[in-house]
């Protein structure tokens, strides 16, 4: 395989609108794009996609300090915590990431990170306020596919929300 581009990762991974969680589509392809010539931070995404939570975190931590890309590293190493339930641990790493933006589309790409990992906690209506923090950003930004993504997101959340207030039942089982 000679490295994966950006348009192949559709075909590698999701994330499932209902969750807002990762979703591995092409396991075999991500264990050999780890064989191979792999970018440090995306050989990171890999090990994270794949599960291997501990070569995640360890050798994500060791490439932070020095890392170009050290936004994208912190948001990966915080989904590794966030499925790990370890949320204050994601919660900080978010607000490290939050702290390197530096344009209204930075700041809404983790925000949209936040809700997220707001979402994963069953912090339904939080969740919405994040993502609709991330669309309004976006829009500032130009980004109108990336607003209405995150307008889907915030309604979306709504809709878990006022369902599981309605209903007493768990958002999880309403996504």
């Amino acid at each position: 395989m000679g490295g994966i581009t950006v348009e192949d990762t559709a075909s590698l991974w999701r994330t499932d609108p209902a969750t807002f969680r990762d979703v591995v589509i092409n396991r075999d392809a991500l264990n050999e794009a780890l064989a191979g010539e792999c970018p440090p931070v995306e050989r990171i995404r890999y090990l994270a996609l794949l599960r291997r939570d501990t070569e995640a975190l360890d050798e994500g931590f060791k490439l932070l300090p020095d890392s170009p890309d050290r936004r994208e590293l912190l948001l990966i190493l915080a989904q590794v915590k966030q499925r790990q339930y370890r949320w204050h641990d994601a919660a900080v790493l978010h607000e490290k990431a939050l702290r390197t933006a530096r344009t209204p589309e930075e700041e809404a790409y983790v925000r949209h990170h936040i809700g997220r990992r707001l979402f994963d906690e069953a912090r339904f209506r939080s969740a919405a306020d994040e993502f609709q923090w991330a669309a309004d950003l976006y829009r500032v930004a130009g980004q109108p596919e990336s607003a209405e993504e995150n307008r889907q997101a915030m309604r979306h959340a709504l809709h878990v929300h006022s369902a599981e207030r309605t209903t007493g039942h768990s958002g999880f089982e309403l996504s």
